[in-house]
């Protein structure tokens, strides 16, 4: 029986020579690997993979998002800003005041004995960017008779109100507007010995803020440069 010769072989033979024929068959042809296609996967299959993909596009995600960062809502839910009632003791805050006062002679530069001599030309800016954390608030004027003379420990600084703890242990809530605060500094080391020798007056710093020109947060107030202002009469 003759054997058959492929029919790419015949068709080479045409165009070329015998031996580049036989070359070229089984170099193109006899030798190239034959890729067989594999079973197509069944709907299972592709819904696992599907699902494979989305965990990992979500685990990417999830990895390279910034942490979100909590309403004011779930603030309030969460009880993060709360204080404790059995916490909230006069006593218990006079070290966060002492602290204070030590910070806002650093500010003003009277601590340690410096003889530094305040004007709102100098001061002005830093007082308004200070933070009152710890200050002993007293109400001097209030468009509302019933604010004046309360006075207590700051222990939240809000952007519309002062949350103060008075002598009594009791916690209230001031609102900045149509309110003056008063809030005293003491002088220290030699520049406090030399008051107590001279003038009695001159123990303490005395600074008045008004409320309607201070609603910022504490935050807000370290970057706010210092402006002139009018102020309305109390």
């Amino acid at each position: 029986m003759a054997k058959q010769n492929h029919i790419a072989h015949e068709l080479l033979e045409r165009a070329h020579s015998p031996d580049t024929a036989d070359q070229l068959f089984t170099e193109r042809i006899k030798q190239k690997p034959l890729f067989l296609r594999p079973t197509s996967p069944t709907p299972a299959d592709n819904r696992n993979r599907r699902r494979l993909q989305r965990l990992r596009k979500k685990e990417y995600f999830l990895r390279k998002q910034k942490p979100k960062p909590l309403s004011a809502r779930e603030k309030r839910i969460s009880g993060i800003h709360d204080l404790p009632k059995e916490e909230c003791k006069h006593e218990i805050f006079k070290g966060l005041h002492m602290m204070w006062v030590e910070y806002m002679q650093e500010i003003l530069g009277t601590k340690d004995g410096r003889t530094t001599v305040i004007t709102p030309q100098s001061h002005g800016s830093k007082l308004v960017s200070a933070d009152y954390h710890g200050a002993e608030m007293e109400v001097v004027r209030s468009k509302c008779p019933s604010r004046v003379g309360l006075k207590g420990i700051v222990v939240r600084d809000s952007k519309f109100t002062f949350v103060v703890v008075t002598d009594k242990d009791e916690m209230k809530t001031i609102p900045k507007e149509h309110t003056v605060f008063r809030f005293t500094i003491p002088l220290s080391g030699k520049q406090e010995n030399e008051a107590a020798e001279g003038n009695q007056a001159q123990k303490e710093c005395v600074f008045e803020l008004h409320g309607s020109q201070f609603e910022n947060r504490p935050v807000d107030r370290a970057s706010k440069k210092f402006k002139w202002k009018n102020i309305d009469y109390l």
